[in-house]
């Protein structure tokens, strides 16, 4: 079973590669651009074009009209680092460690700065990290991770931030989203005057709780109550920076060939956020903890506005870049995501390859962004660079003990269009609970179809623990032998 899976996803993994060349030519003769930008916690929702009653994302809602919209678009976990994990390597994070929020990668994975580096890509992240550490020496800094140039923070930050400027602790002053807007456009700015081909990684730390928006943000939404006003400001106010990153690509006139890719990197807040109607939220493997919004422009490629049903998924990133600009990193990995250059074309509408998801239960690990930066800014004005292992991400890359191949602790599904599976095991006592709904008929997965399914149930359960045990495998290093 195991060999036959391995086999199948390294001839899916070849297939790749090989098509991503005869695909590219097709698509492009100037590599593009890419500008990366990411949401925390912002459900799928939380945008006005997506039916909001009241949040204003006038930004947002023009790029839904003008480009590519994702309606079906998926965070690969249902909190924050894994998600973003997931966006660095196409591949799922229970692979390589990063289970739960706080979570370092590992120095061993293929980011996607490091794949676009040897293709002639300047990258640069800016924003909120949460992948490791933000210090020069650690390796799993960005900088560790491949990027050229980074301002960047541990964890989510609000009001007037202290930042990370390539591993020194800078004090910046305004609204986060602007901030991180801003940093990001100064480094456009320059790779454009070089006509460098550039990665940005633009990653808010909003709308993350506690929500602490500028004051005329919040007023925005007066009459409302201050839990309410602060959220949604916080909102605009990410519409609004994001609004002058799209703005500045079209003052640079580098927009048409300039892929601008948005998402959030897990569902709804709890209470607060909105997952549309569908059941659950943040740290949920049901659809309201998963689904996210997405958006996507290319105006040289996609001059015309499209809205996506097919199911994607943030891993599906990393391979579709790959794919756009013929960039075979060596010892490449096995991918969980895929490219969506065919989805994208109007070529196929059906998902290839079905996309799994597991969390395993395991803790997050704290990472107080405030606290953190402002110990190193006070340390580095002293002459000095604390050590902390925590803070440092020592351990990331560390193999543990190996974990067993057939005991999947914890909730992990398997999404099939339009069928759904559920398998929930209790770590304590090994039982396994199964749950199947179909998603076309039933979004907020209501109605448990488990026995109507007979011949369906047996072919998604094995598929589902066929991958649970190869992302164990990885897990336990396999990968990297």
């Amino acid at each position: 079973m195991q060999l036959s899976f391995r086999l199948q996803n390294m001839k899916s993994l070849l297939a790749f590669l090989c098509a991503a060349a005869l695909t590219t030519q097709a698509v492009t003769t100037t590599p593009p651009n890419i500008v990366l930008v990411m949401a925390d916690d912002q459900g799928w929702g939380d945008m006005a074009y997506n039916g909001h009653p009241q949040v204003k994302t006038p930004n947002f809602d023009a790029m839904a009209k003008a480009g590519v919209r994702f309606d079906q678009f998926h965070a690969a976990a249902p909190v924050c680092s894994p998600t973003r994990g997931s966006v660095m390597t196409g591949r799922t994070p229970n692979r390589y460690g990063v289970f739960s929020w706080g979570h370092p990668i590992r120095p061993q994975e293929i980011t996607v700065a490091e794949a676009l580096k040897p293709v002639g890509y300047r990258t640069g992240h800016f924003g909120k990290w949460h992948l490791g550490s933000v210090q020069k020496a650690s390796a799993v800094s960005p900088g560790g991770c491949g990027f050229d140039h980074w301002v960047s923070a541990p964890n989510f930050f609000d009001l007037d931030p202290i930042l990370s400027v390539n591993g020194k602790a800078t004090q910046f002053k305004g609204d986060s989203s602007d901030v991180t807007a801003a940093v990001a456009i100064d480094f456009i700015r320059e790779c454009a005057k070089e006509k460098k081909p550039f990665l940005a990684v633009v990653w808010f730390g909003s709308p993350h709780a506690p929500h602490k928006a500028l004051e005329a943000d919040a007023a925005l939404y007066e009459g409302l109550p201050k839990a309410q006003q602060h959220f949604y400001g916080e909102i605009t106010a990410m519409d609004r920076a994001f609004g002058r990153l799209r703005d500045e690509l079209r003052t640079l006139d580098i927009e048409r060939d300039t892929v601008l890719w948005y998402c959030s990197d897990n569902g709804a807040l709890p209470k607060i956020g909105s997952s549309g109607g569908r059941r659950g939220n943040k740290g949920k493997i049901y659809e309201g903890g998963l689904l996210v919004p997405a958006l996507l422009e290319w105006p040289a490629q996609f001059a015309e506005p499209k809205v996506v049903n097919t199911p994607c998924v943030t891993s599906d990133i990393l391979p579709t870049l790959l794919d756009i600009v013929d960039a075979k990193p060596e010892k490449a990995p096995l991918l969980d995501g895929i490219s969506l250059l065919p989805v994208l074309k109007g070529e196929v509408k059906k998902r290839t390859q079905p996309m799994g998801f597991w969390d395993n239960g395991a803790k997050g690990i704290g990472t107080p962004s405030d606290v953190w930066m402002s110990d190193l800014l006070a340390a580095q004005a002293r002459g000095e660079e604390p050590n902390d292992p925590l803070r440092l991400a020592a351990e990331a890359g560390k193999i543990g003990e190996p974990v067993p191949l057939n005991k999947f602790p914890g909730h992990s599904a398997w999404l099939d269009w339009p069928w759904k599976l559920h398998r929930i095991e209790n770590k304590k006592t090994g039982d396994v609970d199964w749950e199947l709904y179909d998603l076309s008929a039933d979004p907020d997965e209501s109605r448990v179809l488990f026995a109507e399914q007979p011949e369906r149930v047996p072919q998604m359960q094995e598929a589902l623990e066929n991958w649970l045990e190869s992302v164990a495998r990885s897990l336990n290093g396999e990968d990297y032998k």
